[in-house]
């Protein structure tokens, strides 16, 4: 029973009314009525019975929770979800159960007793969710919150001590929990302890240095003068600081005055003032002004008889004298404490340049490294290991010339993390006391590195390391103090873990049975986790044996599966093919990727069908962001869950036989898709329609054992040209066309729905998609992709992560009206009609422009009117503003054209 089957499914994630109203009533803090309402006059509203009556005194408790369900329940699913907390926050015991125990024919009262009493019956006992890529461990952290008995193996030792803590720490009691609260607070106060022994944070009026705002300094090769580089002096616009540069004609230097407070026109000058331009330093010297190229400095040529960048020591940690890149301080943004005029104690930022006083403290962070550096390697209280090469750690090297790990970290932040490992050591009792020491440490690490941009926006702030994923070289950056870095994990225990279990080894070797594999694994242009995670593996190796002595401590980048082609192919068929042999024949599995094309649907369907795996389903989460932070390459779109079983058939097809399978296969699914779909609030978009055609696709073509035609050794080794498609593409293809073939819009019948050309079938289905609000590139993408819609990027007004969407009439003009497809077009002529009519201010003009100019115009006609009828219909919608006139204008012209007479 389909129908029921979603019902009982929305109730478990209180996905359905019921449930959506209680994550409202639960929300913190709780919403007042008011707020729900999108009236001019909130005081003011009407309940049930129709009287008028004032909020605040004339209601009674009853009544506003009645007028909020009501005016809750005419809000859209979206709408709602702003009012209400997570799903997974809700304590399950307070769902309906009555309603789920008479469906299942079960006596439970939460959803882990529900889960657990479910896999009894179909396996005989409690079954297991075994992930090979776990990574941070999210998907078995969530299994066994739901009951699950879970198996995790990582390749990777940081992603493995994640997945570790996130089933064992969080799977603590609440005794436990408090005593590791207090393991945190007990180390935080000791490092503040030690840090203001040493007196490297306070100044001599009291004030703790919160930030540190380094920069990189070179000579200029032409003047001599050193100058300081930053692509822009703003410190923050919130608090309106910047930094100005006073040349120093006696030291052929410049030095730093750091003003708060100021104009709008001095934070555009400090913007200006940057003396990094285009990847090249601007000599700020008014006798010089020379650029030059950051490259050509890192080389050497012609830079004062200097070689040029070098590879830097074990030992050291800070540059030499004549190093080509030299780090400075230019701003310490200290916190004042004081008491106002009642006497409340309060903070105040202050943000100067150093004196003379904060250099010696400089000084003496350095000594006090010097007399600890040799002794804290030997410990593994910092690092000693050295940088290798590759794709992402290269760059390093490349730019820096740091050649070990350390070298990262300037004086301040070697001292500070090393204290808390060397803490951490000394006071940590239990395993899981030194988990979350070092947890915190890799913490600190990602948010205290020279690779830490300062944030000059909204908030001047610190920011993070692997803001996005790749180890990016600064030319200035920020330092935090103890009070900046929070030394403490948020802890929170929710639910008690079963079994469970986590093994560091190579996915090929993974021999643990599960009933459930759930994988996310490496693909094609994945990010380079191996090389990454040595960032912190630097830190961790010397301890990590002493918690984990079966572990080992390298990030094992030569097993790690990455790249494209024959060999990846193998490597993944090896791991897809053990996991098949460690589940029953009732298993399944699930495997998560990001789809971008066709290419990588068939790719991927190969390696499954030649693992002994069959596609059964797929869904698809929509994960598109704003690419700023994420390299372009690695732009996740969407994240396809494809659902697959055990390969059982011993059946042969002939490829020619597989389209009319696929073709039925298709239809078939749509109609069940809509069959079950509400017609008034539909949960579908085209999107899963589509993916559904990716999917039954797959589904056919793994159904078999075999398929004459179709050599898998052969498709997994061949290296094709750009256009090439393989007969397994050709195959998926087909099925989007036949998904796009039926996905007609409402106002359309199938006749006129084929008289129109890919183009035209794009830009139509594009509003509907615009009318549905979505507006993911994504989705555009896909639509031209299953029209065949060449070119289709013209009609785009913003080609923006989440702000894509069509031109209207009114923006498209005349665009490309001279060329032979648009003058043919029904669609852009009806388009242009619109421009000529609201730019003529007459409907009359668009008639008399689709009357002249319309090729076959009388043939046309009653398409033409069926066109101008669907852009009519966008008039009243509330979120296209932008259509409102432009849809007037077009029912006008219907009207005029449906008049018309020869």
């Amino acid at each position: 029973n389909p129908e029921k089957d979603r019902e009982i499914f929305l109730k478990l994630l209180t996905m359905d009314e019921e449930g959506l109203w209680l994550r409202k009533q639960k929300s913190i803090p709780p919403k007042r009525v008011y707020e729900l309402l999108n009236y001019e006059e909130r005081e003011e509203f009407f309940v049930n019975n129709g009287k008028k009556v004032q909020y605040k005194s004339d209601v009674s408790r009853e009544e506003k929770n009645n007028l909020q369900k009501k005016v809750f329940g005419e809000m859209s699913y979206d709408e709602k979800l702003t009012y209400c907390i997570r799903p997974e926050q809700v304590d399950t015991v307070e769902l309906d159960w009555e309603t789920i125990n008479g469906y299942f024919g079960t006596n439970v009262k939460s959803l882990p007793e529900l889960i657990r009493e479910l896999g009894k019956r179909r396996f005989g006992y409690v079954p297991t969710v075994g992930d090979c890529f776990c990574g941070g461990g999210n998907i078995t952290f969530e299994a066994s919150r739901m009951g699950l008995d879970v198996y995790a193996s990582e390749l990777n030792p940081v992603a493995g001590l994640l997945t570790w803590s996130s089933l064992n720490i969080l799977g603590s009691s609440e005794e436990e929990i408090e005593k590791l609260r207090r393991f945190q607070e007990k180390i935080y106060k000791l490092v503040d302890k030690k840090v203001t022994d040493w007196e490297i944070e306070h100044n001599e009026k009291g004030w703790r240095g919160n930030n540190y705002l380094y920069c990189m300094e070179t000579k200029c090769p032409e003047c001599g003068y050193k100058v300081p580089l930053a692509s822009s002096w703003v410190i923050g616009r919130n608090s309106n600081t910047v930094a100005t540069l006073k040349r120093n004609t006696k030291e052929k230097k410049f030095d730093f005055e750091i003003k708060t407070g100021v104009s709008k026109k001095e934070i555009r000058e400090a913007e200006e003032a940057g003396t990094i331009k285009s990847n090249k330093l601007v000599c700020p010297n008014n006798e010089c002004r020379i650029s030059t190229s950051i490259s050509v400095l890192r080389n050497g040529q012609n830079i004062l008889g200097k070689e040029g960048l070098r590879l830097w020591e074990k030992e050291e940690f800070i540059p030499r004298g004549d190093d080509v890149f030299q780090e400075r301080l230019y701003c310490i943004r200290y916190i004042e404490e004081y008491e106002d005029e009642k006497g409340r104690k309060q903070k105040r930022r202050r943000y100067v340049s150093p004196d003379a006083k904060d250099l010696e403290r400089e000084e003496r962070v350095i000594q006090l490294l010097k007399e600890r550096f040799t002794e804290w390697q030997r410990r593994g209280y910092i690092p000693s290991m050295k940088i290798e090469e590759g794709y992402n750690t290269s760059q390093i090297i490349r730019e820096k010339g740091w050649a070990y790990w350390h070298q990262l970290f300037n004086p301040r932040q070697l001292l500070l993390n090393g204290l808390l490992v060397k803490l951490v050591n000394e006071m940590g009792q239990t395993k899981k006391e030194k988990v979350l020491g070092f947890l915190s440490l890799n913490n600190t690490l990602n948010l205290n590195s020279k690779l830490c941009r300062w944030g000059s926006g909204r908030e001047d702030n610190g920011k993070d390391t692997f803001y996005n994923q790749a180890l990016n070289t600064l030319i200035n950056y920020c330092v935090r103090g103890v009070g900046a870095i929070n030394l403490s994990i948020e802890l929170k225990t929710n639910y008690t873990p079963k079994r469970v279990e986590v093994q560091l080894l190579d996915a090929r070797k993974a021999e643990k049975k599960s009933e459930f594999w759930i994988t996310d694994p490496p693909y094609a242009d994945a990010v380079n986790y191996h090389e990454l995670s040595e960032f912190f593996l630097a830190w961790n190796r010397k301890w990590l044996p002493t918690i984990f002595p079966t572990w080992y401590t390298d990030s094992k980048r030569v097993l790690a599966v990455r790249g494209r082609g024959y060999s990846f192919n193998n490597s993944m068929i090896e791991i897809y093919k053990n996991l098949a042999d460690n589940m029953p024949a009732n298993g399944m599995q699930v495997v998560m990727f990001t789809h971008q094309d066709v290419k990588v649907w068939a790719e991927l369907a190969i390696i499954m069908w030649a693992s002994g795996l069959r596609v059964t389903g797929a869904w698809n989460i929509s994960t598109e962001t704003e690419s700023g932070g994420i390299k372009e390459g690695n732009y996740v779109k969407g994240t396809v869950l494809l659902v697959l079983r055990k390969q059982t058939s011993e059946e042969t097809i002939f490829e020619d036989e597989l389209f009319p399978f696929v073709e039925d296969e298709v239809k078939s699914q749509i109609e069940s898709m809509r069959d079950i779909d509400d017609k008034d609030n539909p949960d579908f978009t085209d999107a899963d329609y589509v993916l559904a055609a990716y999917a039954s696709s797959l589904k056919v073509l793994t159904s078999y054992k075999n398929i004459e035609g179709i050599d898998v050794e052969k498709e997994l080794a061949k290296e094709r040209e750009k256009d090439e498609k393989s007969p397994v593409e050709d195959l998926i293809r087909s099925a989007v066309k036949i998904a796009y073939d039926n996905l007609i819009p409402l106002e359309f019948d199938k006749f006129s729905w084929k008289m129109l050309t890919p183009k035209e079938r794009f830009y139509i289905k594009g509003l509907e998609l615009e009318r549905e609000g979505i507006y993911k590139l994504g989705a555009y993408q896909e639509l031209a992709r299953g029209f065949g819609a060449r070119n289709y990027d013209e009609m785009l007004a913003s080609k923006k992560a989440n702000h894509a969407r069509l031109f209207t009439p009114s923006e498209f003009k005349m665009k490309e009206m001279q060329g032979e497809e648009s003058k043919d077009s029904i669609v852009r002529n009806a388009l242009a009609a619109i421009f000529r009519a609201r730019e003529e201010e007459t409907p009359i003009a668009g008639k008399n422009w689709l009357h002249n100019e319309l090729e076959g115009y009388w043939g046309k006609r009653n398409l033409l009117m069926n066109v101008l009828d669907y852009l009519a219909s966008f008039e009243h919608h509330g979120h296209m503003e932008h259509w409102h006139e432009d849809s007037k204008l077009a029912r006008q012209i219907r009207d005029l054209v449906r008049q018309d007479g020869i």
